[in-house]
C-alpha cells in the first residue's frame, strides 16, 4: 500500500519550531518532486513548499519564505520540513504528497503555535 505518513506536528509558541517529517512506506520517494500543504480550520487546503527530486530546488509560499525550510534524504525515503519564527497563523494540518498529488491524503498532522 502507497502511503505518506506526515508526524512532528505540536503545540508550540508563538516564535517556537517545529520540524515535521513525512516518511513513505511501499514506494521510492526519490523519483518524485514532493510538496507540503496545509488546510487551516475553515479554509481550503494550500501549498507551503515543494521540493524536487533530486532536492536541487525548492520553492516556498511567501507566507513562509525565510522561516520555513524544506529537506529531503532518500536514503532514509523522508521529506522534512523545518518551521521556525512560528505564528499563530501557521496554524493548520499539514499535509505532505507527491508533485502532482498521486498518493492517497493521510491523516496529517497538527500545528498549533498558541501562546
Amino acid at each position: 500500500q502507497l502511503q505518506l505518513v506526515e508526524s512532528g506536528g505540536g503545540l508550540v509558541q508563538p516564535g517556537g519550531s517545529l520540524r515535521l517529517s513525512c516518511a513513505a512506506s511501499g514506494f521510492t520517494l526519490d523519483y518524485y518532486s514532493i510538496g507540503w500543504f496545509r488546510q487551516a480550520p475553515g479554509k481550503e487546503r494550500e501549498g507551503v513548499s515543494c521540493i524536487s527530486s533530486g532536492g536541487a530546488s525548492t520553492n516556498y509560499a511567501g507566507s513562509v519564505k525565510g522561516r520555513f525550510t524544506i529537506s529531503r534524504d532518500n536514503a532514509k525515503n523522508t521529506v522534512y520540513l523545518q518551521m521556525n519564527s512560528l505564528k499563530p497563523e501557521d496554524l493548520a494540518v499539514y499535509y505532505c504528497n507527491t508533485l502532482p498529488p498521486t498518493i492517497a491524503w493521510g491523516q496529517g498532522t497538527q500545528v498549533t503555535v498558541s501562546s
